[in-house]
């Protein structure tokens, strides 16, 4: 739709998800590509820092990376490799999948076999791919909290009231009743506000909005 912000991804929400690895083989040569949410430059830094430090002994410790809600921020280093073959394919790939809070480091063990010019922008873009393509992408947008506490025997109609919103179950309790940590993209906030008022009013259940 016109005017609508574009949506941006990630390969997490926060800096405590999982590191996203993949690893290619060309011509001997091993490229090990690790992919982080970061939500700074700071960030962005360190991880890249880390990575490098681990694995000093590589050949390569080329990166990238793009923070900024839109990402506006991105910078890139071949480190080494000949200037336009590692860093920038590694950052395109980023941006050609519309990411952004994610830093790429990609570690390359070299083989004995020259890749030529082409031969390495075409390895630096594909490894970062790889770990791209290994999960669905983080789709970056704000939410609301809140924790909603039920009856089992209303759970299968409440689910299904609001499997049409943007929602999102991001943990489940059960013991005497059920408690769903629900997290709601903005957009849908009055509407699923809307939905929980009216179940509230008739005690079908109880919700806490969380705030930050």
């Amino acid at each position: 739709m016109d005017g609508e912000k574009p949506v941006f991804y990630s390969v997490g929400r926060s800096v405590s998800d999982p590191v996203r690895r993949a690893e290619i083989k060309i011509k001997r040569s091993v490229f090990v590509c690790r992919l982080s949410y970061v939500d700074t430059i700071e960030g962005a830094k360190g991880f890249i820092s880390n990575v490098c430090k681990e694995y000093k002994t590589a050949t390569h410790n080329c990166w990238a990376y793009v923070v900024g809600d839109s990402g506006q921020i991105s910078h890139c280093s071949d480190a080494g490799e000949p200037p336009g073959t590692a860093g920038k394919p590694m950052l395109n790939t980023l941006l050609s999948h519309h990411m952004t809070c994610t830093a790429a480091v990609v570690t390359r063990y070299y083989g004995g076999v020259k890749l030529g010019v082409r031969g390495l922008i075409e390895a630096y873009a594909l490894a970062v791919g790889e770990a791209v393509d290994q999960a669905p992408l983080v789709r970056l947008v704000k939410t609301q909290s809140f924790q909603i506490c039920l009856d089992y025997s209303l759970n299968d109609s409440f689910l299904n009231r609001i499997s049409a919103l943007k929602t999102t179950i991001t943990g489940t309790d059960y013991k005497e009743r059920i408690t769903h940590d629900l997290a709601v993209e903005l957009s849908d906030l009055p509407a699923l506000e809307s939905v929980l008022t009216q179940y509230q009013r008739q005690g079908l259940l109880g919700y806490t909005k969380i705030t930050a």
